[in-house]
């Protein structure tokens, strides 16, 4: 693999509801020598689009579970992304347990208001709540000095850019990124407190 010395950017776990801009985004990074991961639909999407992939059960050793709602949820992906990587305890950690960090995560989150919205409710509505995303994301911007965090299609042009040219990622945009996630995440957060609140469930 031709991969960046500048940015020490190697591995990305790409995983997305919203397919736009997705395929270009995942291809730059490929093409920059940037390892990618991922899981259920979005390994397959790229996959179709002959972009290299590594599942993400490849990886934990574990298959998908109940029905898709664990899949990334595990030592071996969230250590790959909260491994501070100038605490050389972390590093050891990781490596005594065979944990590769992960530099970039590209999540966006499944569509619960759109869903609500479209008339979608009750345990159906339910299976809308994304688990594995927030985390993953939250993951990613705690840590954000050392993984590139996006939650938006619109970014990726800008993050892939950095990429490829292999010199560092300016800290202000890892900074930006962090906190759009923790901003996205706060309103879906509430949507879905709202509707539980105001919703007659059994």
């Amino acid at each position: 693999m031709n991969e960046k010395e500048g940015n020490g950017i190697r591995r990305a776990l790409i995983s997305v509801w919203n397919k736009e801009g997705v395929e270009q985004f995942a291809r730059s990074l490929s093409e920059a020598g940037v390892q990618i991961i991922s899981s259920g639909g979005t390994a397959r999407f790229l996959s179709k689009a002959s972009i290299p992939v590594i599942p993400v059960e490849d990886v934990t050793g574990f298959s998908e579970m109940l029905d898709g709602r664990v899949k990334t949820l595990h030592p071996k992906i969230h250590g790959a992304i909260l491994a501070r990587r100038a605490n050389p305890s972390d590093m050891e950690t990781v490596k005594a347990h065979g944990i590769v960090p992960i530099d970039v995560v590209a999540v966006n989150l499944y569509p619960f208001v759109r869903m609500l919205e479209d008339g979608v409710a009750g345990d159906s509505l339910l299976e809308y709540i994304d688990i594995g995303g927030p985390t993953l994301l939250r993951a990613a911007a705690k840590n954000y000095k050392d993984v590139l965090v996006v939650c938006d299609p619109a970014d990726y042009d800008e993050v892939a850019r950095y990429i490829a040219e292999g010199g560092s990622v300016d800290m202000k945009l890892r900074q930006r990124l962090a906190a759009k996630v923790f901003d996205v995440i706060s309103d879906y957060d509430r949507s879905i407190a709202n509707w539980l609140a105001s919703s007659q469930l059994s």
